[in-house]
Order: structure tokens, then sequence, then C-alpha cells
């Protein structure tokens, strides 16, 4: 099974180092106000894929955070006895 996943693991390194290097060719990226910004393709895609992982992130943290408190209430026993507050706007009221 380990041969398998670094076998999984190469492939996609040499997909993604072929990747690069057919994308090579300088591109203009146009911002506001006149500006621009000229890099290679790949950097290009590779900056947006990145900008798009941290937002979706970003975007989970609250998720994250009522799930944990969530956990953290029903591991503590004198929370779990006392009522949750109504909250009208949630609730429905």
């Amino acid at each position: 099974m380990r041969i398998l996943v670094w076998l999984l693991r190469a492939f996609l390194f040499f997909a993604l180092f072929a990747f690069a290097l057919n994308n090579s060719q300088e591109v203009q990226v146009r911002w506001f106000f006149g500006h621009d910004w000229h890099s290679p393709l790949v950097i290009v895609v590779l900056l947006a894929f990145g900008l798009g992982c941290a937002v979706g992130v970003l975007a989970m943290v609250p998720a994250w955070w009522k799930h944990r408190r969530q956990a953290q209430r029903l591991d503590d026993p004198a929370a779990a006895t006392a009522p949750e507050p109504l909250n009208p706007i949630r609730d429905g009221l």
C-alpha cells in the first residue's frame, strides 16, 4: 500500500511539473487604474489556486469554531445540564 501511495505522489508531482513546463509563457494580468503585472502563466494559475484554497479555509473557520464549542460543551458535564438560551432569530420565534 505504501508503494501505491508513493507512486501516486510521484505521478502528481510529475504531472504538476509538466504543467509548469508547458505553461511558462509570459502573461499580463491587468488590475484597476491601469496597473498590470507580467508573470509566467503557471505562477498566475498557482497563485489563484492558493488564494482560492485560503479563502475556502477562512470561510470554514466559523463553522469549525461552532463545532468545537459544541464538542467542548458535550465534554463538560456541568455545561450539558444547563439549557442553551433561546435566540429568537435562530429559533424562528
